[in-house]
């Protein structure tokens, strides 16, 4: 089976699980800048930065519309925007370095590391269960809940929105995707490693890969070159979104980078940078209990068909001000990635899809 058929495959299956209502046309082109510009130019999006680089190597980069429409600030290669759940694969490989370091053990109940934390009645909750999104844990209660202002000043302060509700299921038994899993997660990084989420990912994930314009996203500060937030309705209008509070999702959503420094992390990733190579492999192999296309597996996206199945492997994100689609395609060396500054703009993860393809046509 040739690379180009399976990436074709690839891309229909993204279309299908996030673009149902749009037809791929919308960001084709005949190159790269095209691609880009037309999100923009159709008016799906106020803003955003797009490139993929092989091998290392920056092959394409660009960024469109504005940062700020209001003030006409044009959205550049710099700027910094919301990554969203792109967030989830960041913190599983800070997990994954723990493990290696014997300091987490996967498979043994979460009390170990949090004490305080509710017991189930029969199957405890495991680090495997939450990076795999099986453990049962709910996701947001309402939209008031996904939007809040509340501050929580730690991530055991945000445990307490929902440690306490009943589970969906049985640990182990079922896959739910849930942010609230991963927030569990970054207690779990702060309490096995003796510092803060935000110092741990710090020093061993943005420091490691040179990443100096990612961080986490602190209420009410105007971020230096930050992007403003929009938000596209189910009708396609387009409104300047109300900044929410992600102190309750730090480590599944929390965070701010560039396509520059996607683009480092994506290349740290291929080059075992965070973890040993035997640990990624484990990291990529689908742990979701799901149907067999579109697995998951610890932090991880896995595209494509068994027996293809995470030979292309990364994270969509998606929350106010953001839409966001990183690719990771090692065997070709390929990275790809779009940033888009206004929410529901589901053609983010189609642009990269076609970047990724573009790329494997001109290698």
């Amino acid at each position: 089976m040739n690379n180009k058929f399976i990436l074709l495959t690839y891309i229909l299956l993204s279309f299908n699980s996030y673009c149902q209502d749009k037809s791929p046309d919308e960001v084709q082109g005949k190159n790269p800048d095209e691609f880009l510009n037309k999100i923009t130019k159709k008016n799906l999006a106020v803003g955003g930065s797009a490139a993929y680089s092989v091998n290392g190597e920056t092959v394409w980069q660009s960024a469109t519309g504005y940062s700020d429409k209001e003030t006409k600030q044009p959205f550049e290669l710099d700027t910094k925007v919301r990554m969203a759940s792109i967030a989830k694969s960041m913190t599983a490989l800070a997990v994954m370095q723990l493990v290696e370091q014997n300091l987490i053990d996967l498979d043994v109940p979460i009390q170990t590391y949090i004490p305080n934390y509710p017991k189930q009645p029969k199957t405890q909750i495991t680090t495997r269960h939450l990076l795999s999104h099986t453990s049962g844990i709910g996701g947001y209660k309402n939209g008031k809940e996904a939007e809040t202002k509340i501050n929580y000043p730690k991530l055991t302060d945000a445990l307490e929105i929902f440690k306490n509700r009943k589970l969906l299921f049985e640990p182990g038994t079922k896959y739910s995707y849930t942010s609230y899993g991963y927030t569990v997660l970054g207690v779990i990084i702060e309490k096995a490693s003796g510092k803060t989420y935000e110092e741990y990912m710090q020093e061993n994930i943005w420091s490691k890969a040179d990443m100096t314009n990612t961080g986490v996203v602190k209420f009410g500060d105007k971020m230096l070159k930050g992007s403003s937030l929009y938000q596209r309705n189910s009708k396609g209008k387009i409104r300047k979104g109300k900044e929410n509070n992600l102190s309750n999702r730090i480590p599944a959503g929390g965070l701010y980078t560039t396509v520059d420094d996607m683009l480092k992390f994506g290349n740290a990733v291929i080059n075992n940078v965070f973890v040993k190579e035997e640990t990624l492999r484990l990291m990529r192999e689908h742990h979701s209990l799901e149907k067999e296309s579109n697995g998951y597996g610890f932090g991880w996206f896995l595209y494509g068909k068994m027996p293809n199945e995470g030979i292309v492997f990364g994270h969509s994100g998606g929350q106010t001000g953001c839409s966001s689609q990183l690719l990771i395609y090692p065997k070709k060396g390929i990275v790809s990635i779009t940033l888009i500054n206004t929410s529901n703009v589901n053609e983010a993860t189609g642009l990269a899809f076609q970047l990724l393809n573009f790329a494997i046509d001109n290698l």
